[in-house]
């Protein structure tokens, strides 16, 4: 399949996911741990994932990042998946839109902290002072994690989700083709879950 950036879906509907029995068979495989049918599914649905992503988010580098985040979380909650329940596109779908949601309650949600602090000019409370010592240490946990990846696999990730650049302009600061670094970030997406212990 022709590898396309995502930055082309940005202004148009959200092509639907091709109906097919298949992608169900496909999510079957990658709840075993199938990575070449998880590529499958990958290319398959990520435009979908991120045009309605996009139409919630609109940001389009937070839109890249969900739409990420969506495909990791079918590729370790495949086994989830129950197609008496409704079909392989809608399960996918329902991750992407509950994912979106969830990013846009969070950035009002941290909006809103940020504000309340900034008017309140107090002493930190504990609890602020745990979830920020909490946070640095997944934020270590997460770089042992990174250093894990090959020098390609890192520098891809961290210059999509820290430096917020889309995948056609990592391709070209990093002098590889568009479906080279699309493969090396799906396969370090891959490689962090499993470093991270995150659980089926």
């Amino acid at each position: 399949m022709k590898e396309e950036p995502l930055a082309h879906h940005v202004d148009t509907p959200e092509p639907a996911i091709a109906e097919s029995p298949r992608l169900a068979e496909l999510l079957r495989q990658v709840a075993r741990g199938d990575e070449r049918a998880f590529e499958q599914v990958y290319d398959r649905v990520i435009p979908s994932v991120y045009g309605l992503v996009r139409k919630i988010l609109r940001d389009p580098a937070q839109s890249e990042e969900v739409a990420q985040e969506v495909l990791v979380e079918v590729w370790r909650s495949a086994c989830r998946y129950d197609e008496h329940r409704g079909s392989p596109q809608a399960w996918v779908l329902t991750l992407a839109h509950r994912r979106a949601v969830d990013r846009v309650r969070s950035e009002q949600a941290s909006s809103k902290r940020a504000a309340r602090v900034a008017a309140a000019e107090v002493t930190t409370p504990y609890d602020e002072v745990a979830e920020e010592a909490t946070g640095r240490l997944e934020q270590e946990r997460v770089r042992r994690c990174l250093e894990t990846l090959t020098e390609l696999q890192s520098q891809s990730v961290r210059l999509a989700y820290y430096g917020g650049y889309s995948y056609r302009e990592v391709a070209r600061l990093l002098s590889s083709p568009l479906g080279t670094i699309k493969t090396r970030m799906r396969d370090g997406l891959v490689r962090l879950r499993d470093c991270l212990g995150v659980e089926w």
